[in-house]
C-alpha cells in the first residue's frame, strides 16, 4: 500500500468517526504497519468495520484475518529456507579426522 492509499483509508475514517486522528504522526505510522498490506483488502475490512464498529478501527482490525495469513505465509517461508540450509549443510557435513577426538581430549588434560 503506498501513502495515497493509506491517506484514502484514513480519510475514509475520519468521515465514520469523526474524532479519529490524521495528524502526520498517525499518517506515518499507519504507512509503517500497511505499506505490506493490499489496499483492496484494507478497504474490504475498514468497510466491515464501519458496518459494525463503534469506535475507529485500528491497525490490527484494518488487516483483519489477512495479516495474520501474511505473517503465516511469510514465517513458512523463512521456515522452509531454513531447512533447506540445514539440508545442504548435513550433506556437506563430514566426522572430524581421525584422532581429532582423543587429541582435543588429552590437550584439555594438560591445561589443568
Amino acid at each position: 500500500m503506498d501513502r495515497a492509499e493509506i491517506f484514502d483509508l484514513l480519510i475514509e475514517i475520519k468521515e465514520n468517526y469523526p474524532s479519529f486522528d490524521v495528524s502526520e504522526e498517525n499518517v506515518d505510522r499507519h504507512m509503517k504497519y500497511l505499506h505490506d498490506f493490499p489496499f483492496e483488502v484494507a478497504q474490504q475490512n475498514l468497510q466491515e468495520h464501519v458496518r459494525t464498529g463503534k469506535w475507529p478501527p485500528n491497525i490490527a482490525e484494518i488487516r483483519g484475518q489477512m495479516g495474520e495469513q501474511i505473517e503465516r505465509d511469510r514465517m513458512r517461508a523463512l521456515t522452509e529456507t531454513y531447512f533447506a540450509e540445514r539440508e545442504a549443510a548435513a550433506l556437506n557435513a563430514c566426522p572430524p579426522p581421525p584422532g581429532w577426538k582423543d587429541g582435543l581430549i588429552e590437550r584439555l588434560r594438560h591445561r589443568k
